[in-house]
């Protein structure tokens, strides 16, 4: 009888530590364990971050961060940590947790326009994914690259067209730069390169081109018809004799990229440079900033029309008077020069 006691009680004890022991492993897999009030987090896990530093990145999400630590060691995820981004939900377990950053990367959204050169085009690519600026900058200029896909330094800017794309956070410099050269020829789809190939230009050529009418008018509805000027021009074999082409010329020579002018002056039409199209007949070797769509489409589908000259209109605040012959656009000259003297615009 005594024995049977003893043995009940330790039958006993024995269903309460099970029962314990269940409940303390329901409770560390099953129970909600994130300590952010939002709906979400995000979370960012660099390539080949080690567990101690994966721990240090999740910790400030994580309640119990000893509980998440054991199931994370239980289910493998020690010897498998995944990089990129991954959103976390409130209230998640910790199974839930570790099986989110176990296999749900989300990509996130890239964005880009209007960059100068490659150098500020890394800079912008290095914001909104891993990827540091210079290694995405020695994979743009990566000469081998550009040579195998008829590109050069020069014109190299013109294999990134400006768009909103998804990317996996993690994605490598040269993952992102070969993914922009995907995007880049299906840009280049039969019906464009068709109409480059009507207008007498290659595709980078038509990219150099659409980069001096980004730089000409901000008004979307007016590049179609600037264009139209330059081709005009370019047809003709004139020089293109555009301001936005000076300008750069300049800030190349002094290699001062936040230079602001204004004005260009007589004296800066002499500067030497491939650039400076008021001395060169030949178009820039390459685009003097990355143009939007728009700017593109709006040379391969330019004006047709007779105009060969254009100055700012002061009527009409970022839109330009437009003028067939050289007496014309003198008049209209006339008035953007009063103007712009009376606003003591130097440079």
């Amino acid at each position: 009888m005594y024995i049977k006691k003893i043995l009940l009680v330790i039958g006993l004890m024995g269903i309460i530590a099970g029962s314990v022991f269940a409940y303390y492993v329901y409770d560390a897999v099953f129970s909600p364990n994130t300590k952010f009030e939002s709906k979400t987090a995000e979370v960012y896990i660099p390539t080949d971050a080690t567990y101690t530093e994966f721990i240090e990145l999740i910790s400030p999400y994580i309640k119990d961060i000893y509980s998440f630590d054991r199931i994370a060691r239980r289910k493998g995820y020690i010897q498998n940590i995944k990089a990129g981004h991954f959103i976390l939900y409130k209230h998640q377990n910790n199974n839930e947790i570790v099986n989110t950053l176990r296999s749900k990367n989300v990509p996130v959204k890239v964005t880009f326009n209007n960059q100068e050169r490659l150098e500020n085009l890394a800079g912008r690519i290095s914001e909104q994914i891993e990827a540091d600026s210079l290694s995405l900058l020695k994979a743009f200029k990566n000469t081998s690259y550009l040579k195998a896909h008829n590109f050069s330094l020069e014109n190299a800017l013109a294999m990134y067209i400006p768009n909103k794309y998804e990317f996996f956070w993690n994605t490598s410099a040269e993952g992102f730069r070969d993914r922009m050269y995907k995007e880049y020829t299906a840009f280049w789809n039969d019906a464009r390169e068709s109409k480059a190939n009507a207008i007498g230009l290659s595709k980078q050529e038509v990219i150099t081109i659409a980069s001096i009418v980004q730089k000409e008018t901000a008004r979307v509805d007016e590049r179609p018809r600037v264009a139209g000027v330059y081709m005009n021009r370019y047809k003709k074999g004139w020089k293109l004799d555009a301001d936005p082409t000076v300008i750069y010329a300049i800030k190349k020579k002094n290699d001062d990229w936040d230079m602001v002018i204004k004005r260009v002056l007589y004296k800066d039409l002499e500067i030497e440079s491939p650039y400076n199209t008021y001395r060169n007949v030949a178009l820039p070797p390459g685009p003097i900033t990355m143009p939007d769509i728009s700017s593109i489409d709006a040379v391969l589908n330019h004006e047709s029309h007779d105009f060969f000259f254009f100055v700012a209109n002061v009527e009409k605040p970022g839109y330009h008077m437009f003028a067939k012959n050289m007496a014309q656009h003198n008049r209209n000259k006339a008035q953007y020069v009063k103007w712009i003297n009376k606003q003591k615009i130097n440079r």
